[in-house]
């Protein structure tokens, strides 16, 4: 046990020596690993900011049904049941004209005239269905459900999703999937480059320290003791780009908060996520670590692996 210890250490030791050896070799490594991981954290807070902001608006979205008023209460209750028991509805919740007509003149206090005229008149108003819906994006389940022709016919004028309303929200959702797609596009590309420049900036180390690694084996060294240190030094580069990275996005937040002196821009929401950035500083530092020295780790693995393959025999 305190061999394969004081051996462990001397492969940390050997990989840290080669690190600082080879600094220059690795530089372009680093910075395209510090790129990946401040893509990869950066996609991370705009879809946790995106998720915010479409709870936001759905918490201030809903969709009304007007019935006629020749609609009984059976048919009303049955309407209103099976509404709640569709999987993209929220809640529900059913006004009868009476009611309507009193919201109606809470939100035009203001407008004296507006409320006479309508005093004079037998309530124009229609019952009403409103529908909070979880997730945007199957909104459109709950219009095709109010569209069949029986339930169509109870109604006195189409679902309030609809016209400019329903467009504008379709386009909200739309531009929220594209914007997580590219991240998730942004991030592969750049796993796959980071991990090719790692692995060819070790094999051009390995290819400098040819002799002494055959050296090594001469005596006796297996494998892993050769590769040991490869890999030290790989994760190392993880661990340097990780801290680079953790702090350029806090430079970037910092910048961006006195820049555009707002809390959002469009559907991002700069101060949430800058928020929720510090909130959980340390989990977003530990998650960087751990990306940043699987890439270097696996990448110098494959390297020194296919290269004491075909050269050690």
């Amino acid at each position: 046990m305190g061999r394969r210890i004081i051996t462990g250490f001397r492969i940390v030791h050997a990989g840290i020596i080669n690190f600082v050896r080879s600094i220059s070799i690795a530089t372009a490594a680093i910075a395209v690993m510090v790129i990946t991981l401040t893509i990869i954290l950066f996609s991370i807070l705009t879809n946790i900011s995106f998720s915010n902001t479409i709870s936001q608006i759905t918490a201030q979205i809903d969709v009304s049904v007007y019935l006629k008023d020749s609609v009984t209460q059976s048919q009303t209750n049955l309407l209103v049941n099976n509404l709640k028991h569709l999987s993209d509805v929220k809640s529900v919740t059913y006004l009868d004209k009476n009611q309507v007509l009193a919201q109606y003149e809470a939100q035009n206090s203001n407008n004296t005239q507006l409320l006479s005229a309508i005093s004079q008149t037998a309530n124009p108003l229609p019952a009403t269905i409103i529908i909070k819906p979880y997730d945007l994006n199957r909104i459109s389940d709950i219009k095709n459900f109010l569209t069949r022709p029986t339930i169509a016919s109870l109604q006195s004028d189409p679902p309030s999703y609809s016209g400019d309303r329903e467009l504008a929200i379709n386009r909200i959702t739309h531009a929220t999937n594209i914007l997580r797609e590219v991240g998730v596009i942004a991030i592969i590309v750049f796993l796959v480059v980071s991990a090719l420049i790692i692995f060819n900036t070790i094999q051009m180390t390995i290819f400098n320290r040819r002799d002494e690694i055959q050296t090594m084996r001469l005596l006796g060294a297996s494998k892993s003791y050769i590769r040991g240190p490869f890999i030290v030094e790989s994760m190392i580069y993880g661990i340097v780009a990780a801290g680079i990275s953790i702090l350029l996005i806090n430079e970037l937040f910092v910048a961006a908060s006195s820049a555009f002196q707002a809390n959002s821009l469009g559907i991002l929401n700069i101060g949430y996520a800058n928020t929720y950035f510090d909130n959980h500083f340390f989990m977003f530092l530990g998650l960087q670590l751990v990306i940043g020295i699987i890439i270097g780790s696996v990448s110098s693995f494959i390297a020194t692996r296919r290269y004491l393959k075909m050269k050690i025999k």
